[in-house]
């Protein structure tokens, strides 16, 4: 085999490598989701004991036996589209991360429209008169208004999310601004002011500042101290950028999921699991949401930073369509 051959296999079977790996990372995520439900739902004992040298069950192997179909699914998948280029594969992981976030600012914005309504009719006293005294109390208790208010408005942000081509960042932070406006009006001209109004502009920034960053990512937005990496060739920022995303970005994403999710007392897992809502009376019930946006940003960022980990493989071999983002930029 000639020079030219052993370099044209040895980039393709770093290819092959990398597409394996970012689909196991995307294909772990649903797993651990999973699993975590097994776990602190059905009380299944997780893989540890398998390890740990605990009492195994069949229930261990089970969980085991998940990860483990992910990573056959994994090679599977890239076998059977072998054809696809690093590049390729990126776009169409970027365009699936898109819709993710797409559909969680269509939830935020339905979210958190229907819930301060609710909240403001409740406490001027005119919801009893709309939906009467049962419903009324009902819709004042969480555990009735996530299943049955936020949960249905989610699914329907999914099917929006379908249609719509916009992610709804410049709306929502100008639906921001309107939000803390209205407060500024409200309080010093009406002298009226509810709980529910704070925790609208709290709810609307939080989901801007954590599901804008994936697009932020994409588009070579986040700030980076460029001292030498300016002066870099494609290939070296190729290089830099990949390891850069298997140390950090990566790492970042499953540590937020590991310590936020790992257990029932974790800080992401509780307040969803127990609708937890803010101690301010007639205020927004969307507190559970917000622990929410953690998971929701630590996946879409995982999932770009897949991405961005092929595309970064993709400069350092030096493979067509590159992308000047720094270019459009400055220019």
């Amino acid at each position: 085999m000639t020079m030219a051959g052993d370099v044209y296999a040895s980039n393709r079977g770093l290819q092959y490598s990398v597409r394996v790996f970012g689909w196991c990372m995307l294909i772990g995520v649903p797993i651990y989701f999973l699993n975590n439900y097994f776990i602190f739902v059905q009380g299944w004992p997780g893989i540890e004991p398998i390890f740990a040298g605990g009492e195994v069950t069949v229930d261990s192997w089970i969980q085991l036996g998940l990860y483990l179909l992910g990573l056959v699914f994994a090679i599977a998948l890239v076998r059977k589209n072998a054809s696809r280029t690093l590049r390729d594969e990126a776009a169409r992981i970027t365009r699936f991360n898109t819709y993710l976030v797409r559909a969680a600012f269509w939830a935020v914005f339905l979210v958190g429209l229907v819930d301060m309504s609710l909240s403001f009719l409740r406490i001027e006293g005119i919801l009893p008169y709309i939906v009467g005294d049962q419903l009324n109390a009902d819709l004042g208790r969480v555990h009735f208004r996530g299943p049955y208010v936020h949960i249905p408005l989610i699914i329907l942000s999914l099917l929006i999310a379908l249609r719509s081509r916009t992610l709804g960042f410049q709306w929502l932070a100008l639906l921001v601004v309107f939000a803390e406006l209205a407060i500024v009006f409200s309080r010093f001209i009406f002298s009226y002011e509810q709980a529910f109004m704070g925790d609208l502009v709290r709810f609307w920034y939080a989901a801007l500042f954590l599901f804008a960053s994936a697009y932020t990512l994409v588009e070579e937005g986040h700030v980076r101290v460029d001292v030498f990496y300016a002066g870099f060739t494609n290939k070296t920022k190729g290089f830099v950028n990949a390891i850069g995303t298997l140390l950090m970005g990566i790492t970042l994403c499953w540590t937020i999921l590991f310590v936020g999710m790992g257990s029932k007392a974790s800080i992401i897992y509780s307040p969803l699991a127990n609708f937890e809502v803010s101690q301010s009376g007639f205020g927004m019930h969307v507190k559970y949401l917000m622990a929410g946006f953690l998971a929701v940003f630590a996946v879409t960022m995982l999932i770009q930073f897949v991405s961005y980990l092929m595309e970064a493989v993709a400069d350092y071999l030096e493979q067509p369509g590159h992308q000047d983002h720094e270019a459009s930029l400055t220019g």
